[in-house]
């Protein structure tokens, strides 16, 4: 049986280098590449399409459009795409790559032509939010507040040159403090809020790794959930799930942000404290593993049944 084929355009960036290095550990793929002086060749990429049953996107979000259009325009030989970047993610005809986000998403994964890979802060605060509002136990209008960390990993080349020259980065900083980062309309539209969220990330300097939180005062809910009961809904909602997690809040009350670097895993857990009427959703991931490569390379095993 001949082997199904993955051409990554842009395999040369963090993205794209994670992603290889997950697909040389699965056999069960062949993987196509471009001749490093033909990368940004529009008729050597065409070729490495029509040769391509899936081809993985790690593009900046213009050139991601462009690929778009030339696999459309390839016809009966376009292969199916897997789009890393911005771009498609609320695009009509896409189907968002967060197989965990409600029942049938992996299915529609399965037998999708266009699959756009979330982000990986949208992974954490839409893994939290979307089964607690489903369950009834967070309302759409919430006045939600997302916090969260990464690795400078996430930040593309300059910041990543930035973090490791130790001259000109900081040990820690917030960015994103005009409320518009490109991920708020993601984050809402994915988890069902209809009042916008205010989400405030920042950059620690380590590689990879990532958390999110989202403080509550449970008092303020309608439904008045408890913290275990937050955890039992979460629990419910990824009770299948090979590479969701829900965690027993540890002893210690710590969370390292890159504990799970080099992981495909995503950790959550609730932090309550009952007396209070207060608790703290959290997702741990490594932003280049379930929060970028990890979620295509699953994306790609659904769509060629391998997962």
């Amino acid at each position: 049986m001949t082997k199904p084929t993955v051409f990554i355009d842009g395999e040369a960036g963090t993205t794209g280098l994670q992603i290889r290095e997950r697909l040389a550990a699965l056999p069960a793929v062949d993987v196509l590449s471009v001749d490093p002086a033909l990368r940004k060749d529009e008729a050597a990429r065409a070729n490495l399409y029509e040769q391509a049953d899936v081809v993985i996107l790690c593009l900046p979000d213009e050139a991601a459009i462009a690929a778009t259009k030339l696999a459309d325009s390839l016809g009966s030989k376009a292969p199916r795409l897997i789009d890393a970047s911005t771009a498609h993610r609320l695009a009509p005809g896409w189907v968002y790559g967060f197989p965990e986000l409600s029942p049938g998403q992996s299915t529609a994964i399965v037998h999708a032509t266009h699959v756009s890979n979330p982000g990986c802060y949208p992974t954490g605060a839409i893994a939290l939010l979307r089964p607690l509002i489903d369950a009834g136990l967070i309302p759409v209008d919430y006045p939600i507040t997302i916090n969260a960390v990464s690795g400078y990993s996430g930040g593309g080349n300059s910041m990543i040159a930035a973090y490791q020259s130790t001259k000109t980065a900081p040990a820690f900083e917030l960015y994103g403090l005009a409320l518009n980062h490109k991920h708020v309309p993601e984050i809402a539209t994915y988890s069902g809020l209809t009042r916008r969220p205010i989400f405030v990330p920042s950059v620690g300097n380590f590689h990879s790794g990532m958390i999110v939180s989202i403080p509550l005062h449970l008092d303020t809910l309608q439904a008045h959930p408890t913290a275990s009961g937050l955890h039992d809904a979460l629990a419910a909602h990824y009770a299948n799930s090979s590479h969701v997690k829900v965690m027993t809040p540890r002893s210690d009350q710590r969370l390292a942000a890159d504990k799970l670097a080099g992981s495909d895993q995503l950790e959550l857990s609730v932090y309550g404290v009952e007396a209070l009427k207060q608790a703290v959703l959290v997702a741990r991931l490594d932003n280049l593993g379930k929060g970028a490569a990890g979620a295509a390379v699953q994306n790609l095993k659904l769509m060629l049944g391998l997962e």
